[in-house]
């Protein structure tokens, strides 16, 4: 560029203005180094016992160039878990005996003795495949930074993970709606005894001394946010209850607790919070202050961030809105509850509290918290043990309940997944195997009872029965042919083999049934006959079909109409049909129809 750029003159390049200057993209030049997370945090790697120190070199930069902006390692637990592995295959190497110096000595039988000597440990094929993983992706990142470095076997072998079959891991169980409910029920309890707290002044005490100690503290924690212990007015005050016998083991905390949210008290936000959203718990973790948006027609939608969520990490769920029991509402509750701790501790995370004398932003482990609160309200699982609560399984419990509530619909179950995913992750648990097993038996059921029909006999049937009763079908012992057929049995729409001896009722009892129970009964022999008054009943409930509600109607007829359509009338010619038909015309008055029919 021909010197300085000044107003008003023309800026001018030359030939070697365009030349970009080559710069290492790593500056690793030890085993030792830290690494800037893109999702926040350092992750201090240490590298230095590993040997051959040449491909540790390269492993190092390597991890370093997959944990950069843009590379697939976010998270600083990944890029620790990468560290955690390496070391490993290393030490495979080690004991291998083999002389590897760097790169270009690695083939691709060290990445199967590595495989080898990880099952000779007694890792599972799940947790063996996640460290090899790591491996294969490193090693491919070298192949990238040092291209011709690589051997070609090597090059060919990370076309792969492994040779052998992959297994599946299995699928994270819901919590029974028994243990849902439990949890549901204790952490709605602390919530509202939280909100009372906060939002009603504390009783006055009646030690005038204390009360004004009291309000000297208060005084300062509302100034200055926090009391340290040893102020002298937390100590006076400490000492002059210690004097009049009062408890002082969790004092601080007690003052704190009065303006605002402690530790203990995220424990319930977040379990209510889980269950009544279905979010990822990680994601419940880092939400921000803006996270409700576009709030419409009592719904508002929650705004997180899914890290794992490769290419999609910002996503939407819309929510109910409204009073604390909504997902929405008890989000504004937070709101309003941190906006004291959040003016002297300023924070965009949604959660900030109070606890061991300091002010936190966002929630981490809060694993021995989980244990204690679950202690606290005597929370047992399904066998009357005490539950271990795991966070994790929050969203899973919720989308088993919204599994149960949908009948298992899968185009309404399936929320934010395709029906593939939601189907093999969310609905193919074991809490939800007794459902399905009772589901398949009542299929199972419903198929041995549509199997059950009664015998239909053409004019033609009939005949041969007359002539040979003892060709007649498998009918209840002791019933006569030649009255069965002569029509002094019928009952309704049939004739009855067994009018006393209905498989719908104790023997000796007539049958229970209402008259369109023939249609389903084995005892029932259906003859030419009974088409006339087959033909009025199916007559009266397609009027019905009019009349009634589509759900009513195929709940009292809807069988009923199935098996006169699709059983007993194909079964007759078209002739036999048409014949009970202008029979029907000539005679509508039909003393088998229920009353309702004849009006």
């Amino acid at each position: 560029m021909n010197g300085r750029p000044r107003k008003g003159h023309r800026v001018a390049f030359g030939r070697d203005d365009g030349v970009s200057i080559p710069v290492d993209p790593d500056p690793i030049t030890g085993l030792r180094f830290t690494i800037a997370v893109q999702n926040g945090g350092e992750a201090l790697i240490d590298f230095t016992a590993l040997r051959p120190r040449r491909l540790a070199l390269a492993a190092a930069r390597a991890l370093r160039h997959l944990a950069a902006p843009g590379g697939p390692l976010g998270a600083r637990m990944t890029v620790m878990a990468y560290a955690a592995t390496l070391p490993k295959f290393f030490a495979c190497l080690s004991e291998s005996h083999e002389p590897v110096e760097g790169i270009s000595t690695l083939r691709g039988r060290h990445i199967d003795q590595f495989e080898t000597w990880l099952e000779a440990r007694g890792l599972t094929r799940i947790h063996l495949y996640t460290l090899l993983v790591k491996v294969v992706g490193v090693l491919r990142q070298i192949g990238i930074d040092s291209p011709d470095e690589m051997s070609p076997d090597l090059r060919d072998r990370l076309r792969y993970v492994s040779a052998k079959p992959f297994q599946r891991s299995r699928p994270r169980d819901a919590y029974s709606p028994y243990v849902a409910r439990q949890l549901r029920d204790a952490a709605r309890d602390d919530i509202a005894a939280v909100i009372r707290r906060l939002q009603e002044e504390p009783p006055p005490d009646p030690d005038p001394v204390l009360r004004r100690m009291q309000a000297a503290v208060d005084a300062i924690i509302k100034e200055h946010g926090l009391i340290r212990q040893s102020e002298p007015a937390f100590l006076r005050l400490y000492h002059a209850r210690r004097r009049r016998g009062r408890p002082n083991r969790h004092l601080a905390d007690e003052l704190h607790g009065r303006r605002y949210l402690t530790t203990v008290d995220v424990v319930p936000f977040l379990v209510v919070l889980a269950l009544e959203t279905g979010l990822e718990i990680e994601c419940c973790k880092t939400l921000t202050v803006d996270c409700l948006q576009n709030a419409s027609g009592g719904t508002v939608e929650i705004a997180y961030l899914k890290r794992r969520a490769r290419g999609a990490e910002h996503k939407r769920l819309r929510v109910r809105d409204g009073g604390s029991t909504a997902p929405g509402g008890l989000i504004r509750r937070l709101l309003e509850i941190t906006a004291a701790a959040r003016r002297h501790h300023p924070s965009e995370n949604l959660w900030v509290y109070c606890g061991a004398g300091t002010f936190g932003a966002g929630i981490r482990h809060p694993q021995v918290l989980v244990d204690a609160w679950t202690r606290r309200h005597g929370i047992v699982d399904d066998d009357g043990r005490p539950l271990r609560l795991l966070l994790s399984r929050l969203r899973k419990t919720h989308k088993a309940l919204w599994y149960l509530k949908t009948e298992g619909h899968v185009a309404r179950f399936a929320v934010g997944h395709t029906p593939e995913v939601a189907a093999r992750h969310y609905a193919d648990v074991p809490a939800l195997r007794p459902l399905h097993e009772a589901t398949v038996a009542a299929a199972f059921r419903e198929a041995v009872a549509s199997a059950i029909t009664p015998t239909v006999l053409t004019p033609e049937q009939e005949a041969a029965w007359r002539a040979e009763p003892a060709d007649s079908p498998n009918l209840p012992a002791g019933y006569d042919p030649a009255v069965l057929l002569g029509g002094e049995q019928d009952v309704w729409l049939a004739s009855c083999a067994g009018f006393y001896a209905s498989p719908h009722s104790p023997a000796g009892a007539p049958c229970p049934l209402p008259f369109w129970g023939c249609l389903e009964c084995p005892n029932a022999v259906i003859t030419a006959r009974k088409l006339p008054a087959i033909l009025a009943f199916l007559d009266f409930i397609e009027d019905q079909r009019r009349a009634l509600h589509a759900g009513d109607w195929a709940a009292k007829f809807g069988r009923a109409h199935a098996r006169i359509t699709s059983d007993v009338l194909p079964t007759f010619a078209a002739a036999v049909v048409s014949e009970a038909r202008r029979l029907l015309v000539a005679e509508p008055a039909t003393i088998y129809l229920p009353p309702e029919a004849r009006l």
